[in-house]
């Protein structure tokens, strides 16, 4: 790929090309977000005091990815923590180097916002993330629970 991968916070501009990215992400884990999600999390983005942040990855002016990101503070070390929610690239752009580069700038925030550990959950099937998050960060034995309440 000859054009390079750029990395910035969301701005208002994004609004339906985020929607759509969006979109497309619940659709690959099988979940239909409706207009008040969407609204929500787009409200949430847009909220510069609100703790979750979104990094795009744009490619010949095109975004093609996003990153939500939030503060999580870590009870074991009394310091900062980061907890990476959703990370998405275009299905056509997926393997340019743009989940790596988004990975990055995560990183990147995190320690200029006091450093600290970034998690993150996939899929068991996702094996392509995977692969790309075994290169970058170790593999946690933690076990994920949900509870709906």
């Amino acid at each position: 790929m000859t054009s390079a991968i750029t990395i910035r916070p969301v701005e208002a501009r994004d609004a339906a090309r985020w929607r759509e990215l969006f979109t497309a992400y619940g659709v690959f884990y099988e979940t239909a977000f409706d207009d008040a999600v969407l609204d929500g999390v787009w409200a949430w983005l847009t909220d510069a005091g609100h703790p979750l942040i979104c990094l795009v990855a744009e490619l010949d002016g095109e975004v093609v990815g996003f990153a939500h990101v939030r503060d999580q503070p870590d009870t074991f070390t009394a310091g900062p923590a980061w907890f990476l929610d959703d990370l998405y690239i275009v299905p056509e752009v997926r393997g340019s180097g743009a989940g790596t580069a988004l990975l990055e700038a995560v990183a990147a925030h995190a320690r200029s916002h006091g450093g600290g550990t970034v998690r993150w959950i996939t899929a068991a099937d996702n094996e392509r993330a995977q692969r790309v998050y075994d290169r970058l960060a170790t593999r946690a034995s933690w076990v994920t629970y949900e509870w709906e309440v």
